[in-house]
């Protein structure tokens, strides 16, 4: 658990950085910012395809060559991005390469194994304790991050990234867990089929669409956001900062509550709140005060949905996909996470604004918590018979 949690620590927190390059690499190249939000939006969009993938392999073969694959394509495209003068060269880089890196390193992968090894009993809240490693990166690295770019220029800081990102591929040998075969002899197919075919899969599914918007959307635009406003730099920088160490608290609480009370409970609870969280920052004037409380509320609720996703899908579908199954869900989220992204920086280009993309944010956080209220948490017969 602990080499997991390290792994989500690095992988995540050099991922949060994104938004702190995004200023000075479209000012160097006269980029418009729709350029470097589509790029990281297409990360996005392949971190969730490959996603899949990269958990069959883990399922299969074991997650440590996942994540070493994985941590070597991130390395790789953290030193490619620092080259990447022209548009098609930032989205092989920083879209593909990167995309890939992430698949392979971060929670389908991860936390696979954990929901393996861990008790039922017990899954959710130690899925909660492995995923606050991804919060801790994001405390952590947004001020390196930025410290980075203040020493060595943004070239120089992804060098650097990418030189830590290489310490996660002695930390992936020890997470060489992998799925036992089923005594149903259910195959891949079938449980693609089994789960395509359940509800509950595709309300799990379209409610983690939202999510991907709300964090992608946040993480890439809430620094330019604030310098809209004619606040500092290192206002956003701390307002990511500070959603990562809420973000700490509210994953690992999210994980405990759901040993005791309803997952899918809390998740409508979580895309609720964001709702009101964001109509909070609208109506209130843009202050550094109120862009730190905003952040707080935000990270609180940030990806307390992780351990509830993730324990949900274990919980009705069984253990033996998990990480596959798991994958396929994050898919959704991640198809949000390529419009969050993307339509940040395109809505901004044309209205000179973020205050439409706040809206629709505010929207879909109560239609999530509308999609996760429906969800049957029972395991299915098939689940239950490869549990005995």
């Amino acid at each position: 658990m602990l080499c997991g949690a390290l792994i989500l620590t690095v992988a995540m927190g050099v991922r949060a950085t994104a938004g702190l390059f995004m200023p000075p690499m479209s000012m160097a190249y006269g980029w418009p910012r729709e350029t470097f939000a589509f790029a990281f939006a297409l990360q996005n969009l392949i971190w969730g395809a490959a996603n899949p993938f990269f958990g069959a392999v883990a399922d299969r073969y074991g997650a440590g060559r996942a994540l070493t694959a994985g941590a070597l394509l991130y390395c790789a495209g953290l030193a490619l991005m620092a080259y990447s003068a022209t548009p098609a060269a930032l989205y092989g880089s920083a879209g593909l390469m990167i995309g890939l890196g992430l698949a392979g390193t971060t929670f389908g992968v991860v936390l696979g194994v954990v929901a393996r090894v861990v008790a039922p009993e017990k899954r959710s809240m130690a899925l909660g304790l492995v995923a606050a490693g991804g919060s801790l990166g994001q405390f952590i690295m947004l001020p390196v991050g930025q410290g980075l770019i203040d020493a060595f220029q943004w070239q120089g800081a992804l060098i650097a990234l990418a030189l830590v990102c290489g310490c996660m591929v002695p930390l992936a040998a020890a997470l060489v867990g992998k799925g036992e075969a089923a005594a149903s002899g259910q195959t891949i197919g079938a449980a693609l089929r089994e789960a395509g075919l359940h509800r509950s899969f595709h309300f799990l599914f379209w409610s983690y669409f939202v999510c991907g918007f709300h964090t992608a959307f946040i993480t890439l635009h809430l620094p330019a956001y604030v310098q809209d406003h004619g606040l500092a730099v290192g206002v956003g920088v701390k307002a990511i900062a500070l959603i990562g160490l809420f973000n700490i608290l509210g994953t690992y609480t999210a994980g405990w509550l759901g040993t005791h009370w309803s997952k899918k409970g809390l998740l409508a609870g979580i895309y609720a709140g964001r709702s009101v969280a964001i109509a909070g920052l609208l109506i209130a004037p843009v202050s550094p005060i109120s862009i730190y409380v905003f952040a707080a509320a935000m990270g609180f609720l940030w990806l307390g949905t992780v351990p509830l996703t993730n324990a949900l899908v274990a919980q009705i579908y069984g253990t033996r996909y998990v990480s596959m199954l798991a994958g396929v869900v994050f898919f959704g989220h991640q198809i949000g996470s390529f419009l969050g992204a993307w339509l940040g920086g395109a809505i901004y280009d044309r209205t000179g604004s973020y205050d439409l993309v706040w809206q629709l944010s505010l929207a879909l956080g109560l239609i999530a918590a509308a999609l996760a209220w429906p969800v049957d948490e029972r395991p299915l017969r098939r689940a239950q018979m490869e549990a005995a």
